[in-house]
């Protein structure tokens, strides 16, 4: 079981730093940070999985997403003959979250040499088969470092190397030292992502690599807060993942105050504060739009589907999990849940994780584009097919790509709801039982009716 957050770390972090607060209670946001000399199975006690064994497909899947994961753990495991290596990270680093403020931190370094940006670059990957997408996180060797992310200075000796990586641009080759072989666990119970092998360095080096210089620019000026080099840097063209990196890794605010963010953590920060800026400064007090606008998109068992009503600035996102599927694996009906703001935002985290956030930068990145204001029901449906969790970025990146697609236009709500209705193989009615804004759209009665 993971260790509770401290109580008395935990106000001094939201006394310093406000706009990441409502995110360290989250324990959803977790790490493996796995320091097992050898590779460990476990799986969960009356679990189909000992029955099956990969062969039998008992959890309704098409593939059984334990070995899938297993063999590309595995693959890794061995490219890597002894305690050294070297590799060209994509960059990417990793910033764990147990045992806060003393965490594990690193690079992640694949047995590669060569261009492997794609390893860690989600903005790229939809479209990739859940396969390619398992190989690239499991690809990556995670180097770890022990720090306290309040003095990070105090282990400058990987602190430097590993912000070198997270400041490229480019592929960066690195050689690293291990203390010994790296290794890990594999969880079977579908509530973690896939994860590379892990081990503890020794020494780490960094080969010559470019620098993005909007990044390097943000982290020289020791004078600029880190929530206005985040904005800076996404309205420069910066994407998203580059700019949750660097922060992570701690290379924005003010000079004296920087310190390393959780890397699950600096997701979300990052998500949740640029749409919020979106959201209050590009998209209130613009025009509604004129109709009711229908999006979808599907990929890897996954449908999404995006209303946009005529109406000031509201939002909502919902997920319903078929039974088998990664967060509803033993229940035989289907798990709906969801989270929603109005016109004047929302005080707490939500209640639904990080996927929230993801989602709402993808829609009002799109509505700020448009230049106008709308109502947003974002709707997810995960199927079986839908083998294993791969992260919050297949939310933001599906759901950008269903906005760019050409929508479904209506003049009643009525008709948006029975066009839903058939791109859904769940019935609407659960739909609406679920959603607080469509409950309210359809059932409460406006002041303007009596105008």
């Amino acid at each position: 079981m993971k260790p509770p957050l401290h109580k008395k770390a935990i106000k001094k972090i939201k006394r310093r730093i406000p706009w990441i607060g409502h995110i360290i209670n989250d324990e959803t946001a977790g790490d493996l940070n796995l320091a097992a000399p050898e590779l460990e199975i476990q799986v969960r006690e009356g679990s189909l999985c000992l029955a099956c064994r990969g062969s039998r497909r008992l959890c309704g899947k098409p593939r059984c997403p334990a070995i899938l994961k297993l063999y590309s753990f595995i693959k890794t495991r061995n490219a890597v003959a002894s305690n050294q290596m070297v590799g060209s990270s994509p960059p990417g680093i990793f910033v764990g979250r147990v045992g806060y403020p003393y965490v594990y931190a690193g690079p992640l370094v694949p047995p590669v040499v060569g261009d492997t940006s794609l390893f860690d670059f989600p903005e790229r990957w939809l479209g990739k088969t859940t396969d390619e997408i398992i190989k690239f996180r499991t690809s990556l060797i995670r180097g770890k470092f022990r720090v306290n992310v309040k003095k990070p200075w105090k282990n400058e000796r990987f602190l430097s190397k590993t912000l070198e990586v997270a400041l490229s641009r480019n592929s960066v080759d690195t050689e690293v030292t291990f203390r010994r072989k790296p290794s890990g666990k594999l969880l079977l119970d579908g509530t973690l992502q896939p994860m590379g092998p892990s081990a503890l360095l020794e020494r780490m080096e960094v080969g010559s690599f470019k620098t993005d210089f909007k990044i390097e620019k943000a982290y020289s000026d020791g004078d600029l807060k880190a929530e206005e080099a985040i904005l800076d840097l996404y309205l420069d063209g910066v994407p998203v993942s580059r700019i949750q990196r660097a922060f992570s890794v701690g290379a924005f605010g003010l000079k004296d105050q920087r310190r390393l963010v959780p890397t699950r953590w600096s997701i979300t920060a990052v998500d949740s504060m640029v749409s919020k800026n979106l959201i209050e400064k590009e998209i209130k007090r613009k025009r509604p739009i004129n109709e009711y606008r229908v999006y979808e998109f599907s990929y890897l068992g996954n449908r999404f589907v995006v209303l946009l009503t005529p109406s000031s600035w509201k939002y909502e996102w919902i997920e319903a999990w078929y039974p088998g599927t990664v967060w509803n694996p033993n229940s035989q009906e289907i798990a709906m849940g969801g989270d929603w703001e109005g016109y004047r935002g929302r005080t707490t985290y939500a209640s639904i994780g990080g996927c929230y956030y993801a989602v709402r930068l993808a829609v009002a990145e799109f509505l700020a584009e448009e230049g106008r204001q709308a109502g947003v029901i974002a709707m997810r449906e995960i199927h079986p097919r839908f083998i294993t969790p791969l992260g919050v970025w297949i939310n933001r990146e599906s759901v950008r790509e269903a906005l760019r697609r050409r929508p479904v236009k209506f003049d009643s709500l009525d008709e948006a709801i029975d066009h839903i209705s058939k791109r859904f193989s769940i019935r609407i009615d659960e739909w609406i039982r679920t959603s607080v804004l469509l409950k309210d759209a359809l059932y409460q009665e406006k002041i303007t009716k009596y105008l």
